[in-house]
């Protein structure tokens, strides 16, 4: 590109948007990358503080902004998204299903690091709905070194940074454990709440019963519940260390490979994961999932319905933004709470 003034430009062609702001009216462009400039452009460019202008002068070394900024978004885009137009460099990224959303944290940090672009992303392992904005790329001059982007390709090379897992439909088999519920001693406030978080993503409960605190009672009903062929099995109660609350061994016994018992989650310490024959996930809910707004089941819930399979080094790294600061209006997930690293 080369610099000339405005009122020598016309006949050139815009090597970039021209953009108008004024406060709480428009921010817009009022001319294009390419457009040829004619006489009666130069007021209006003149008026938007545009006394000189790049016009487009060919080089076979660089690229444009908007030629990069394509580069960059096919770098990001995976499955069920798609971009915006492309506009002063920029491009974004927009869900185009339900699900959670996946980083390649490596890869992001990589084209982060080469300088002269950038790209800048809600947080990872969480849900997003369609139309959604999930991610925004910009570069930064407004020509790039051809062989920068190429550095960018290489540093990207093979899955995209980012993808969305769209939530699977799931059988699920809720046991409400206690026997104050078990023998009608209290109401059971357990179970509307279960329901109404599953509700969130359009599933609801296949399977629901109530048990005792008898550890081979409750390993019974899940069995059965397994038999019917259910994809996930919650079991709320009985997750603390007094000496009737026998979940976490019902949960053991039944031969499940137990994930974790405890999480760095507060609400949810006391959370259980276990998966049986290396598929089945279930989970024992302590009580905190009652009666607190949001907590550990809020954080794990959506990526076990979008298909993911969690280790223990999944809940680990919970710790960093795993303490809930119970505000007084809940604006979860726009807050920091399960935001780690």
């Amino acid at each position: 590109m080369k610099l000339c003034k405005t009122e020598q430009a016309v006949g050139q062609i815009l090597c970039h948007d021209i953009t108008q702001i004024i406060p709480g009216v428009v921010k817009d462009a009022v001319f294009r990358k390419g457009h040829v400039i004619r006489e009666e452009d130069i007021p209006v460019l003149l008026s938007v503080g545009k006394e000189h202008i790049y016009v487009w002068e060919n080089n076979e070394n660089m690229l444009h902004e908007n030629d990069a900024a394509q580069i960059l978004y096919n770098i990001c885009k995976g499955k069920h998204m798609r971009g915006s137009d492309v506009k002063e460099g920029k491009i974004e990224l927009i869900a185009e299903c339900d699900g959670v959303l996946k980083i390649d944290r490596e890869k992001l940090k990589k084209i982060n690091g080469l300088g002269e672009m950038m790209i800048a992303a809600r947080h990872g392992d969480f849900p997003v709905k369609r139309g959604d904005k999930i991610a925004g790329t910009r570069v930064i001059p407004l020509v790039i070194k051809k062989d920068k982007m190429k550095e960018a390709e290489q540093a990207a090379a093979g899955a995209p940074i980012f993808t969305i897992l769209p939530y699977g439909m799931k059988k699920v088999g809720l046991i409400t454990t206690g026997n104050e519920v078990y023998k009608g001693r209290i109401k059971d406030a357990f179970t509307p709440v279960i329901k109404e978080k599953f509700a969130e993503y359009g599933m609801e409960i296949r399977m629901h019963e109530l048990t005792g605190d008898d550890h081979e009672q409750i390993t019974g009903v899940i069995h059965k519940m397994l038999d019917a062929s259910m994809d996930m099995i919650v079991c709320t109660g009985g997750m603390s260390v007094d000496p009737d609350d026998r979940t976490p061994l019902a949960i053991k016994n039944t031969g499940a490979e137990i994930v974790t018992y405890g999480a760095p989650v507060l609400p949810g310490a006391m959370f259980m994961l276990a998966y049986y024959k290396g598929e089945i996930p279930i989970m024992g809910l302590p009580g905190c999932v009652m009666y607190a707004g949001r907590t550990i089941f809020d954080l794990v819930l959506p990526r076990l319905l979008a298909g993911e399979k969690l280790v223990k080094q999944d809940l680990d790294r919970l710790g960093e933004g795993g303490l809930c600061l119970n505000c007084p209006v809940c604006t979860f997930p726009n807050c920091g709470f399960g935001k780690g690293v």
